[in-house]
């Protein structure tokens, strides 16, 4: 129950960051708003890094050298579902990115079976409820796949992979000297491709001050680190399901900051994500077990 509320907290905080990266990206592009908002949220961490380096150190966690390799490979899979999402924003509607990028519910415990790990059925089942509510959620009218549309595709999958890692990697490497280190590689990485492929201005960054507050401090400094903290014990296919309830949440956040209206079938959408969540907590509990059908 402490996982999931966690996980809780990082949708709520993701769902409501969506319109924070939205109106970022009015003052500067998508590689400078990551570059900025990782390497300040890597920064935040450094203290908590310090003080638990000193004061509480753990001993079953891998020296620094050895995690080198998984802090690597959590950094890329950061900076690439990252620099994804922000760019197909620059061209598609937030519904459909939002259904989009929501697809990783699906996608995780497939990637799960690939690498041998079973998926107890109450989680497809509540991820197939989440994927239909973000569909009721997120798109209106026609859906015409646009190239930016694949690009938040490609998105998706980085991010099912990423959830992987967390999950694999989060432990052994101790929950916030991976999320620092993971941040710090995505935001430099980040910064490096702005200065090649973007313009930078001092003035775009201090318009943006707000939205890149937020992104720093509160999606990347605290909601990214609550997930890895979660998913030391949380089973990712599970995981994945809460946290597809960020759909909800910028649907809530929409509403609250922009005055968008929340239609019938807007909240159909999020009672079925909701439902979803509910189904894996309540269904996917380790040890219950889907009684056979006897036959005749």
């Amino acid at each position: 129950m402490k996982a999931d509320l966690l996980l809780l907290i990082t949708a709520t905080i993701w769902g409501f960051a969506f319109v924070a990266q939205r109106m970022g990206m009015a003052h500067m592009g998508p590689f400078t708003f990551n570059g900025i908002r990782f390497s300040l949220g890597s920064l935040a961490l450094l203290p908590f890094l310090l003080w638990k380096r000193r004061n509480q150190p753990d001993p079953t966690q891998m020296p620094l050298k050895a995690a080198l390799g998984p802090v690597l490979l959590t950094g890329l899979a950061l900076f690439a579902g990252a620099s994804l999402q922000q760019v197909g924003l620059v061209g598609t509607t937030a519904g459909k990115a939002g259904f989009i990028t929501g697809l990783y519910v699906i996608l995780v415990p497939i990637l799960a079976l690939f690498w041998g790990r079973r998926t107890h059925p109450a989680h497809w089942a509540g991820a197939v409820l989440a994927v239909i509510g973000l569909y009721l959620l997120s798109v209106r009218g026609g859906f015409v796949v646009s190239p930016y549309d694949l690009v938040i595709l490609a998105g998706a999958f980085v991010w099912a992979v990423h959830v992987h890692l967390i999950a694999r990697y989060s432990a052994r490497v101790g929950p916030i000297r991976l999320a620092a280190l993971q941040f710090a590689i995505c935001g430099l990485l980040s910064m490096l491709t702005a200065l090649i492929f973007e313009p930078i201005s001092l003035s775009g960054i201090i318009d943006g001050i707000y939205p890149i507050l937020y992104g720093s401090f509160l999606s990347v400094g605290l909601a990214y680190t609550l997930q890895v903290v979660a998913q030391r014990t949380a089973n990712p296919s599970h995981a994945v399901i809460i946290m597809s309830l960020e759909g909800a949440f910028a649907a809530l956040g929409g509403w609250l900051v922009l005055q968008e209206v929340l239609t019938a079938r807007d909240l159909l959408g999020c009672a079925l994500m909701l439902g979803g969540t509910l189904v894996s907590q309540f269904l996917g509990r380790p040890g219950r077990r889907v009684q056979p059908v006897e036959a005749g």
